[in-house]
């Protein structure tokens, strides 16, 4: 037995540390149910540490008297010493580490979507500011943690122009009234933010809804765009509109850049009002009437702004006015037998962009769903340019007589556009002077317009909006044509992240691993291995 003394000792100690330890994390934890089962696990591991330890010296007393007689035991005092100064100071250094830390700090954000940093779109939020943002998170205290880190991720990219304020409703219900708060709108907290003495509250603790708040209350020209109806539109209001083929949603995606959004009939107006910032013609499929087409010409033969939204073989007149103003829409679909979605070549995805303001910062990818290929004239001279391309194994397949009645495509090099092809364009009309679109006098002095096409409205309804960056493509495209350059931008998407649900016999059981068991084991491992080393040949 006495050949194990060491062993057991060690083993001892290191079962008296942990015990020492598990107490340590109780008394600091608070109490509650673990602490009753860490109880066990300290008494546990004290018992069978102590009782090592006894066997350990009972056996070995004798030896242990002889090295306390000799001047081994000042050699193992002093470096014992030694290695307990080092330790400690090793702990203070981590300790200062950790206090400079709270001070002084910078955060990764590892996550494949970025789900924990700020959007390119909110920090142009934050920069623009003129006037300190004040947000108060209004929460209970056991709800508040979730709001605590997204409002810190705009506290440390604007720490001067960003103030955050926490209010216990049920602590201190005084300054609930003194913010104008009610509370019945309290279930489950909001965040009250406030620029100057205008405010706006903010159920949803998320990136998305703060920004747009905080452009609300910065943006106070509000600017009106106009979907077109009559002509067998998506529809952005009635029954249809919250359907897979309708906009309601792009709509709403307006909305939140707080821009005023109504549809337009126009073959009631008689031409397209004043106040008209910019017109959206998404997914028609009838022809317009001759008074519709000469109201939309003078509006954009005064430096109006147009987006315009054409599926193949829609069965719109639209491709002849766009015809005039350099723009070809082509008879045809694109198909992509590599980057279609599922393997479904006439489901392009298009990561491949053309350096313009709507583009520009995208990155990833848009996905379309029978497009048509959109290309500029060579009478445009350089006013309208691709913004966006499908891939180098795309085609433009024009034999839509078999593709429509076969559902079969394969690429002509006689007849059909090899990729990469283009499916949207942007640029800018200079119609004054042109003839035939307005009045004389209406055309001194005009303004360039401004108008983007794409070959295919589905990208942009209820069912394709949400997918990869579609959402940021038609606000970009529509943020241009305002002429609200700083707006484009990469907005929040929804996070990719994934959660892991525990019950609490599961984390209990992660909890004893990470704390206890593994750490102990991973001692208990160290002495056998120094007791190995130790009885060795030689040592």
């Amino acid at each position: 037995m006495q050949r194990y003394a060491g062993l057991l000792g060690g083993l001892g100690a290191v079962a008296v540390v942990f015990a020492l330890l598990s107490f340590l994390i109780q008394l600091l934890s608070g109490g509650g149910v673990l602490l009753q089962q860490d109880l066990a696990f300290s008494l546990a591991n004290l018992v069978l540490g102590l009782a090592l330890l006894a066997v350990s010296v009972g056996t070995n007393l004798e030896q242990i008297r002889e090295r306390l007689r000799t001047g081994e035991a000042r050699r193992a005092g002093k470096y014992g010493t030694s290695a307990v100064l080092s330790t400690v100071l090793g702990i203070a250094l981590l300790a200062l580490l950790a206090f400079l830390s709270t001070r002084y700090h910078y955060r990764w954000d590892w996550t494949e979507a970025k789900t924990h940093s700020l959007t390119e779109q909110s920090r142009k939020t934050l920069e623009g500011l003129t006037q300190p943002v004040q947000v108060t998170a209004v929460f209970a205290q056991i709800a508040a943690p979730e709001a605590r880190e997204l409002l810190e991720r705009y506290r440390i990219a604007a720490p001067d122009k960003f103030q955050v304020e926490f209010l216990d409703p049920q602590a201190q219900p005084g300054r609930l009234a003194e913010l104008g708060i009610e509370g019945g709108r309290l279930e489950g907290g909001l965040l009250h933010v406030a620029i100057g003495k205008e405010s706006v509250d903010v159920k949803e603790v998320k990136e998305a809804a703060l920004t747009q708040a905080i452009m609300k209350l910065t943006r106070h020209q509000k600017k009106k765009v106009y979907f077109l109806d009559g002509h067998n539109e998506r529809p952005i209001e009635g029954a249809k509109a919250a359907e897979g083929a309708g906009m309601k949603d792009a709509a709403d995606a307006l909305r939140n850049e707080n821009y005023v959004v109504e549809p337009l009939l126009l073959a009631a107006k008689g031409e397209v009002p004043e106040d008209a910032d910019v017109v959206i013609d998404g997914g028609p499929t009838r022809p317009y009437h001759e008074t519709e087409r000469a109201a939309l010409e003078r509006y954009v033969a005064r430096g109006g702004a147009f987006l315009a939204m054409v599926d193949p073989r829609a069965g719109t007149d639209l491709g002849a006015m766009l015809d005039k103003w350099g723009i070809l829409l082509g008879d045809d679909v694109i198909v992509d037998r590599v980057q279609g979605l599922f393997g479904r070549p006439t489901t392009p995805l298009a990561a491949e962009y053309g350096d313009h303001e709507i583009t520009r910062d995208l990155g990833d990818a848009t996905m379309f769903h029978v497009a048509r290929s959109v290309l500029p004239a060579a009478s445009a001279n350089g006013a309208i340019v691709p913004i966006v391309r499908t891939s180098d194994a795309s085609w433009a397949e024009r034999d839509m007589e078999r593709l429509l009645t076969k559902g079969e495509a394969q690429f002509d090099p006689g007849t059909d556009l090899k990729g990469p092809v283009s499916l949207a364009v942007a640029g800018t009309l200079d119609l004054a002077g042109k003839g035939g679109a307005a009045p004389t006098g209406e055309q001194s002095g005009a303004k360039p317009a401004r108008i983007v096409v794409f070959g295919d409205s589905d990208f942009a309804s209820n069912q394709l909006i949400g997918e990869f960056r579609n959402r940021d493509l038609f606000v970009n495209s529509v943020n241009w044509l305002l002429g609200d350059v700083e707006a484009i931008s990469v907005r929040p998407g929804q996070p990719r992240a994934s959660r892991l649900q525990l019950t609490s016999a599961e984390f209990l059981q992660i909890r004893y691993l990470a704390l206890f068991v593994m750490p102990e084991l991973i001692g208990v491992l160290g002495v056998i291995a120094w007791w190995q080393r130790r009885r060795a040949p030689g040592r």
